[in-house]
């Protein structure tokens, strides 16, 4: 790495695609152009036209993508055939037997990927003592051609406890892969003890059956932008996972199920350094972008990460980053329902024809409209070639207005608080559900929205401390450029912590990272870091423990139970066992030096004398920044940071 080279990062999200870039001094310049909806590289390379670079001077591109998130909302991925153990082929329709909505009968959960006659039954069975039904070829035949009747792009295998032994899906993959080719099927076989190595049958098999479904789009979008990037002379892109590192695109497109929140995790990513920066060790974030508002959480400097969770009602046990996203962005369409009463969201203006102050289409009322009309958005030229028109914001709100027969003014206020209701409460369940209380950790705001909403949802959860970022409105985009290359794996070890050495688990660690390097790797610094996927015997649900090779069972239990009191409330008299190890190895992240700008933001009506701005405001003010806005409400006061951006903070 030169000098010279500079680390960027591009955050293609549903209405603005963000660059940043990160020069090797820790300087950051940034660029916001408006997303392409039906080519997602030609805003790419816009991005990288106006913020003036060329290929010679950058040392990599990394990007945010919401292609797996898209896919799984559409139901568009790949013609998926599944096998699966004769006998367990329902487990994606009977999923966990639990209702979509507890009290409302007439909800039900969104189809499987993979329809019930496209699942095959494979004729094996494994235990955990052992093989029980050993799988012959004649059984590998019925399977093969089974699967080859239907003409799949990919195959998932998922055969119980392959987790502990891949043998038979091995074997069965082995034959499927010669016998498609063979007969000039180019598809994918995609096993689950790859997948996702760990117990639970219908987590690992919704897993593989998502990675098998997203693949063949993630490896032609992936494809298309590295080729397009290359003949502009740029290099092939990294592609951010949903665990907060990044991979080659050529790795990447093997890993499609890993993301699924690809583009979210670079805001909480972006989010961790300011936390470091400042000194903050805990802190809630909330990145308000125009299609959605995406909620995360940082400990200990760090975005969390946790396993588990869905996407579009498709479950993904995969390590992510913890991003609970709601349809409240700037875009967000606000509409009256049947019985009269207000909603916003969650259908999206987006960047086509995007909120009607835009004047690019847009007819209905969005939340960026009813800011437009409050005057908490001004009108007039914007970055991203935006020009707000209060005109058209206000016929959009009037839409609303007439029928509730309010001022245009209180419809306006209506749909704003009606959208910070709904991020309020997943500020809500991100924090308390984690032993978390919110108003003992400052909300860092970010996002072209984030700075405007701040004050009201830290009011409604009781928070006294905002702090609004340098660079808001494109922090995804910094998270993107300065995270670090990664890789992972993932093991499963389901032994009780007594019953393990720590001859033993050190070994596992080591295994697990010595399998993670490659050649070259002795010249970089790389930092490893291991977890044991912990739980009391026979519990529902387990904690992530940092542990070291050298660490005993015994102290790494004890971890465990320490964490378990501080997130429950509760410890119990069980023996602990340890599910799986989670190994990553990463590079130096890129280094970034936040200072405060020429121009942190101006009044409204203030006049751009080109000094800077270190000041104290009080509110009610409006002060807006080089790609946002920030508005600090009556009652609090807003200092500037030395490393840029601000402090809010309530008084009284």
């Amino acid at each position: 790495m030169t000098t010279s080279r500079i680390a960027v990062g591009i955050d293609v999200g549903g209405t603005f695609t963000d660059l940043a870039a990160l020069h090797a001094d820790g300087t950051v310049h940034t660029s916001k152009v408006l997303s392409v909806a039906t080519d997602r590289a030609a805003g790419v390379l816009e991005a990288l036209r106006v913020a003036a670079l060329n290929g010679t001077q950058i040392a990599h591109i990394a990007h945010g993508t919401t292609v797996v998130t898209n896919l799984l909302l559409e139901r568009a991925g790949a013609r998926v055939v599944a096998c699966a153990t004769a006998g367990f082929t329902d487990l994606l329709e009977l999923r966990r037997q639990e209702r979509a909505a507890l009290y409302d009968l007439a909800t039900h959960h969104p189809r499987p990927l993979v329809e019930p006659a496209h699942v095959i039954p494979v004729r094996e069975r494994i235990t955990p003592e052992g093989v029980t039904l050993a799988l012959t070829d004649e059984a590998i035949a019925e399977v093969i051609a089974a699967v080859a009747a239907q003409e799949p792009e990919t195959v998932a295998i998922t055969l119980l406890h392959a987790y502990g032994d891949p043998s038979h899906e091995r074997a069965l993959r082995d034959a499927l892969v010669v016998a498609l080719a063979d007969a000039g099927l180019a598809a994918d076989v995609v096993c689950s003890h790859e997948a996702l190595p760990e117990i639970r049958e219908y987590e690992r098999m919704a897993t593989t059956v998502a990675e098998a479904y997203a693949r063949p789009a993630v490896r032609r979008y992936l494809s298309g932008l590295s080729t397009r990037l290359t003949q502009h002379d740029y290099p092939p892109p990294r592609v951010m996972t949903s665990a907060g590192g990044t991979l080659s695109a050529q790795d990447a497109a093997l890993h499609a199920a890993a993301l699924a929140l690809s583009g979210p995790a670079g805001g909480v990513t972006g989010a961790a350094a300011i936390a470091r920066a400042l000194g903050v060790s805990r802190a809630l974030t909330i990145d308000i972008g125009g299609t959605s508002a995406d909620v995360g959480l940082v400990e200990n400097g760090e975005p969390l990460v946790e396993r588990g969770g869905s996407v579009a009602g498709v479950p993904i046990a995969l390590p992510r980053v913890l991003v609970e996203a709601v349809a409240a962005g700037g875009g967000s369409i606000a509409w009256l329902d049947d019985g009269g009463a207000l909603r916003t969201g969650p259908m999206s203006a987006g960047a086509s024809p995007g909120p009607a102050a835009y004047g690019r289409g847009g007819v209905r009322p969005t939340v960026t409209d009813a800011h437009v009309v409050l005057g908490t958005i001004a009108p007039g030229e914007w970055s991203g070639g935006v020009t707000i028109s209060l005109e058209r914001a206000r016929a959009a709100v009037d839409t609303i207005a007439a029928p509730l027969g309010v001022s245009r003014e209180r419809a306006a206020d209506a749909i704003i608080a009606t959208a910070d209701a709904t991020m309020a409460r997943a500020l809500r369940r991100v924090s308390v559900e984690r032993g978390v209380d919110p108003r003992d950790v400052p909300l860092i705001a970010f996002g072209g929205g984030g700075p405007l909403h701040a004050c009201g949802l830290a009011e409604r959860l009781g928070m006294r401390q905002v702090i609004v970022p340098p660079h808001a409105g494109v922090l995804s985009a910094i998270g993107l450029a300065l995270a670090p290359e990664r890789r992972e794996s993932l093991v499963s070890v389901m032994q009780q912590a007594e019953a393990m050495s720590a001859s033993a688990l050190g070994a596992l660690l080591e295994r697990e990272a010595n399998a993670l390097r490659v050649d070259g790797d002795e010249a970089l610094s790389l930092e490893v870091r291991w977890w044991l996927r912990a739980r009391y015997a026979g519990q529902g649900y387990e904690l992530d423990i940092i542990v070291q090779p050298g660490d005993a069972p015994a102290a790494v239990a004890a971890r465990f139970v320490a964490r378990h009191e501080e997130r429950t409330g509760f410890v119990l008299n069980r023996p602990v066992e340890f599910i799986s190890a989670r190994t990553t190895l990463s590079s130096a992240p890129w280094p970034v030096h936040f200072a405060r700008p020429t121009r942190d933001g101006m009044l409204a009506d203030d006049v751009d004398d080109g000094r800077a701005m270190a000041r104290v405001l009080k509110g009610p003010a409006i002060v807006r920044l080089p790609d946002a806005t920030m508005r600090i409400a009556q009652g609090w006061i807003a200092r500037s940071l030395d490393i840029g951006g601000w402090m809010l903070e309530q008084q009284g």
